[in-house]
């Protein structure tokens, strides 16, 4: 089994900073890149990233640097990047044969792409895993009790890979099921969404209820259509994060429906670039996505709706109310 030690991370945002924070905590040197140069500056200069993890202190083992060049000594890279960009940043990263670990959640436009299909275009001559599951960033870089999915379609990569992330605190959970572990990252973001409307709608504990178990639903069927195992759905990178996502203004899939549910329009909250909500851009590719394989899928439909401004919170509950009366488990 091939041991990982020397850590790079792609990507300065929360999440990034969060996972470099975790493998540097322990005085462990990881090299972080971040596009942004006033990040870059802040966590070399104050140990901090005031953007993105503002309470976070930073080890002074994490040193950002704004040139991927400076990464390509690293025995492995995790690449937090949010998928819009994502494509890009890969076609920039030096040559190497070290893993690279998707962080990322989402499905890119047009292609339909998870992370990891982009990686094995983009990168076919490494070693690829998937990292998912119920994480709050800030939590993380707290060294909270936190338990994720390493997936990756090597046994043996899953395992070494989930040896060196482990911490006392940070407890991954191997897989071979990489797809599984990348539709339950992306839809449960969708779902966060149109459970943050329910809650700023003031819809209620009942409907919260309703719409994740409904939401589920239909996560595990987009999953099984496109090879994903059941359990890995019910695992960690499905159900867990999606309960996680779902119940939690923490979240900032949630945070976005809250203000849809109160009639803030969508482009009004999503005009902070620099806070990226996932579920809003994966939404309408997923719907799209679902379409296209004949997957029934009325809620990541709504939420990619009203996302665009098409509908409005009450129209669109209405017509999930409206729908026919079915048995369960359809």
């Amino acid at each position: 089994m091939t041991s990982y030690s020397n850590f790079g991370v792609v990507g300065g945002g929360a999440w990034g900073t969060a996972l470099a924070q975790l493998l540097a905590a322990e005085g462990a040197p990881v090299r972080l890149w971040a596009r942004e140069a006033d990040v870059v500056a802040a966590i070399n200069a104050d140990h901090r990233n005031p953007p993105f993890l503002p309470d976070a202190a930073l080890s002074p083992s994490l040193t950002a640097t704004g040139d991927l060049a400076d990464l390509a000594a690293c025995d492995a890279l995790l690449v937090v990047v949010p998928v819009p960009f994502l494509r890009a940043v890969l076609a920039e990263l030096p040559a190497s044969d070290a893993p690279l670990i998707l962080c990322s959640k989402g499905m890119e436009a047009g292609s339909f792409a998870f992370p990891i299909d982009m990686a094995r275009e983009l990168a076919p001559g490494r070693p690829h895993a998937v990292l998912s599951g119920p994480t709050f960033a800030h939590e993380v870089a707290a060294g909270l009790p936190t338990a994720i999915t390493l997936a990756a379609d090597d046994a043996a990569l899953a395992a070494g890979i989930s040896q060196a992330l482990a911490r006392p605190h940070f407890r991954p959970y191997a897989s071979t099921d990489v797809i599984g572990a990348e539709i339950g990252g992306a839809i449960k973001n969708i779902l966060a969404i149109a459970c943050g409307i329910v809650d700023g709608a003031g819809l209620g504990l009942n409907a919260r209820a309703a719409l994740i178990s409904r939401g589920f639903a239909e996560m595990t069927r987009f999953g099984l259509v496109r090879g994903a195992a059941a359990e890995t759905l019910a695992g960690l990178a499905g159900l867990g994060d999606l309960v996680l996502t779902c119940t939690s203004a923490n979240s900032r899939n949630f945070a976005l429906g809250q203000g849809l549910g109160r009639g803030e329009a969508a482009a009004t909250l999503m005009a902070d670039r620099r806070t990226v909500a996932e579920g809003a851009f994966s939404a309408p590719v997923v719907a799209a996505a679902a379409r296209a394989d004949g997957i029934e899928m009325p809620i990541t439909d709504a939420v990619a709706r009203l996302v665009a401004g098409e509908t409005r919170v009450a129209e669109a509950v209405q017509a999930l109310l409206s729908r026919p009366l079915r048995t369960e488990g359809r």
